[in-house]
């Protein structure tokens, strides 16, 4: 940023509008965040008092502007390492559920101070502070209304918008900081600005093409892409490499040049993005939950990108806490896209590259045939039963189903029935989303369990009741040899008794179907989630009215 209330050159502008997106990105997300946890509060939780962060944060602000008036050296690495220090504990925080409003917290209180230090670190003057002052607060106003507006079902095309921003100022910083330097300047700028650009492209256009499928507004399908794909992002990447080598060799002292090279980068970069992306099968309402993670999977690598360029921009601007907030970013999503590449048994490369390949259904000769149920039957399998376990899917969400499961849950326990849920990793469009949704209907959490903690309990259980879950139940896929074979599933069909709710039996996405419809103790019932789940919550509640005459 630079000039005065206004930018004055191009570069500047550049740099204005970066700061407005990333107080989008930042604000939104804190939002979110805070709003997504908050879904997990009950009644008769103690009583919290974030308000008193704002002490200590205030405390140290006026401080730290004091100390700024006055000249202090080492100033500005005190407020890095205070701004690395408090992002780190949120990270940390945030990975736990008893800590994570903590851990929201903190990174608040860690952006404040990053902020504050880097405001000493550059030295605006009055004009520049107002025009910085007055972009960040649009920002942040913008992000948070678009924090507030959002539902739990949104919630992961929501974070593909966000990282779709971070992109683009990404390469909006990464142009400018080039341009206004490239009459004297260094070797790693260049590098880390064009990596900056290369990142921040394919992280842009591909959140932005991740957003359009989970949002529904483009095709879910993979797109195919004219020619052999793997030649073609493999062209790209060598024009990209070209014109990597073209900028360093002849981009210092020519404007034009730079200009050229860093304007290609940016469009190849788009490019890459899209085709990346728009390979990748999305879910719809036909695909079943694996369809959902495969663009899930694809979000946290985005994810991770921004992180990573997050860190060339660091090194581009000489800035630690850049550098230090992108690592602990790009290394995060990073894990997270390994955990959840974990949970459907394929290598990001697969996910990435290669997608599922599908087997045909013939290799697999169903034994027996479907057993339909209906309403009443459920009502009284569940009224009877004294363990129930669960397992919910994204078409939990697509249905809006989550109030109406709450509700009987609500009437089974009060019966003394023993309810469980049972959540697989790859459960929803993004790694979470199943838990809050079930939060958001008041569902307690602390009978919200993982696959390992309750996959070994199905044999015991009188009824499992599956909504919106297909693969994730399949025992196909202990079979060798089968699309998903080696993918960890829900145990479910060990149970004594299995109802499977569906609209009807198409395949999930892996296109294999699923033996556990066919077996004995399995019945189906067939229709809309939350229609059924309705109707279902009526028989319990006519049911309890009946025995309490």
């Amino acid at each position: 940023m630079g000039g005065g209330i206004l930018p004055h050159t191009f570069p500047q502008l550049l740099g204005s509008l970066s700061v407005l997106l990333a107080f989008v990105n930042v604000s939104g997300g804190f939002v979110i965040t805070k709003r997504m946890l908050d879904m997990f509060k009950r009644r008769d939780d103690p009583p919290e008092y974030p308000w008193l962060y704002a002490i200590p944060g205030t405390v140290f602000g006026a401080g730290y502007i004091a100390a700024a008036s006055t000249g202090m050296a080492g100033l500005v690495q005190a407020g890095y390492l205070a701004s690395s220090l408090l992002c780190i504990g949120s990270l940390s925080g945030l990975a736990s559920q008893a800590t994570a409003r903590q851990g929201n917290i903190l990174g608040i209180l860690g952006v404040s101070s990053g902020i504050l230090a880097s405001l000493a670190a550059v030295g605006f003057p009055p004009a520049v502070l107002m025009q910085f002052a007055g972009v960040a607060g649009f920002g942040s106003i913008v992000g948070l209304l678009i924090g507030r507006r959002i539902t739990a079902t949104v919630l992961p095309q929501t974070v593909a918008a966000l990282h779709s921003v971070v992109g683009l100022a990404a390469v909006l910083t990464s142009i400018g900081s080039v341009m206004a330097h490239i009459g004297d300047i260094s070797m790693l700028h260049l590098v880390s600005g064009y990596l900056g650009v290369l990142i921040g492209g394919v992280t842009f256009t591909g959140s932005i093409v991740a957003f359009l499928k989970l949002a529904g507004r483009m095709s879910s399908k993979p797109i195919r892409i004219p020619g052999p794909r793997h030649a073609l992002n493999s062209s790209l990447l060598g024009l990209n490499i070209a014109t990597f080598s073209t900028f360093l060799a002849m981009a210092p002292g020519a404007p034009l040049i730079a200009a050229g090279c860093l304007a290609g980068n940016a469009a190849l970069s788009f490019l890459k993005g899209y085709t990346t992306t728009a390979a990748i099968g999305g879910a719809d309402m036909h695909m079943s939950e694996i369809a959902d993670m495969f663009t899930a999977v694809v979000i946290t690598v985005l994810n991770a990108y921004s992180g990573f360029a997050l860190v060339a921009e660091g090194f581009m601007l000489d800035n630690p806490l850049l550098t230090t907030v992108g690592s602990l970013i790009g290394v995060s999503g990073s894990i997270l896209s390994y955990i959840m590449c974990v949970a459907m048994n394929r290598s990001i490369t697969n996910v990435l590259f290669g997608g599922i390949a599908p087997i045909a259904n013939e290799d697999y000769k169903m034994e027996g045939s479907i057993t339909k149920t209906n309403i009443e039957e459920t009502a009284d399998a569940l009224a009877t039963a004294e363990s129930v376990i669960i397992v919910v899917g994204y078409g939990m969400a697509v249905a809006k189903a989550q109030y109406a499961i709450s509700e009987i849950t609500r009437m089974l326990r009060n019966k003394r029935v023993k309810v469980r849920f049972a959540i697989h990793p790859v459960a929803g469009r993004m790694p979470g989303q199943c838990n809050v949704l079930l939060a958001e209907a008041n569902v307690p959490y602390d009978i919200v369990l993982e696959m390992d903690e309750i996959n070994d309990d199905f044999g015991d259980t009188d009824l499992t009741l599956v909504i919106g879950a297909n693969d994730t139940v399949n025992p196909i896929a202990l079979e060798p040899g089968s699309s998903i074979a080696g993918m960890p599933v829900l145990h479910a069909w060990k149970s004594k008794q299995v109802i499977v709710m569906k609209r009807g039996m198409s395949s999930g996405y892996a296109d294999v179907p699923n033996p556990m419809f066919f077996m004995p103790g399995t019945k189906m019932l067939f229709g809309d989630a939350k229609d059924s789940c309705d109707a279902i919550k009526g028989a319990l509640e006519g049911r309890n009215k009946l025995f309490d005459v």
